[in-house]
């Protein structure tokens, strides 16, 4: 920021009561706070999102996500073990072989969302 930029600053208390009341009514609490942002940071990994991206696409097992990305699948897997925990991903055995989806359409749908936005 150059000198002769100057920082607005309030030299006031507050204006709208009301709206501040509202506001403070409506605001999350701490543990709230927490969980989402530990959500959102699911979402702050390359790998992770291609896993989610081929997952919106089809359900598929380790074998095939590591043939997609091209990654090892202990890295894979690795990945997976954080999405299952942050409840993103769900699994099905069939047999031998574990199936891996989009744990719901929530997921889903804010998957989507930020796509779209991206590519807006």
């Amino acid at each position: 920021m150059s000198k002769k930029e100057k920082i607005e600053i309030c030299h006031c208390n507050i204006i709208h009561n009301d709206i501040v009341e509202e506001v403070r009514k409506l605001l999350p609490g701490n543990d709230v706070c927490i969980n989402l942002a530990e959500f959102y940071k699911a979402f702050a990994d390359q790998t992770r999102l291609k896993i989610l991206k081929a997952l919106l696409h089809s359900e598929m097992c380790v074998c095939d996500l590591t043939a997609a990305l091209g990654m090892t699948q202990s890295a894979i897997s690795h990945q997976l073990r954080i999405l299952k925990n942050m409840k993103l991903v769900k699994y099905r055995k069939a047999g031998k072989v574990i199936y891996y989806s989009l744990d719901d359409n929530h997921i889903k749908d804010i998957f989507k969302a930020g796509f779209d936005h991206i590519n807006e």
